[in-house]
């Protein structure tokens, strides 16, 4: 059986500096979905994970300290899907996706919403978008694991 968890880890540098390479150690996950990683492949030595054991998959935002998602592995997927192919989406680092032999798994940042208007309609216009891009991918993979942080709840 394979182990998966996610964490939104607002900010993978300073969550570093906290511990977070230590915890996922102590996980023992074989995947680790993180999302808010704030942070590229240049600002952030992921080579802490590897020296663990997992490898690094991220997609961050193009905006420098925002938003961003990330797969640490220690399975090497058949498949790395960056991004959904939706403009803003993936300029803000929002989706990505890792297949494996029996499931696909996907680590979302779901927008909040909650800095203003706009963004609250930038969050609906997210949720639609995510409900038809999901439905598609269950006609292409299987067994969908659908992680991350949804900023739903209060």
């Amino acid at each position: 059986m394979t182990k998966f968890i996610t964490y939104n880890v607002n900010g993978v540098r300073a969550a570093a500096r906290k511990g977070l390479v230590d915890w996922v150690q102590a996980s023992n996950a074989d995947v680790v979905a993180l999302q808010e990683i704030k942070s590229d492949a240049h600002q952030f030595d992921w080579g802490e994970f590897r020296r663990i054991g997992y490898e690094p998959f991220i997609f961050p935002a193009e905006k420098k300290g925002y938003s961003g998602v990330a797969i640490l592995s220690r399975k090497e997927p058949k498949n790395v899907v960056y991004g959904c192919g939706h403009g803003w989406i993936d300029e803000e680092g929002r989706i990505i996706r890792a297949d494996f032999d029996h499931c696909s798994f996907v680590s979302v940042y779901i927008p909040s919403g909650s800095s203003g208007e706009h963004r609250q309609e930038k969050k609906m216009e997210f949720l639609d978008f995510f409900s038809g891009y999901t439905r598609g991918l269950v006609h292409h993979q299987k067994n969908i694991i659908i992680s991350g942080d949804y900023n739903i709840c209060r």
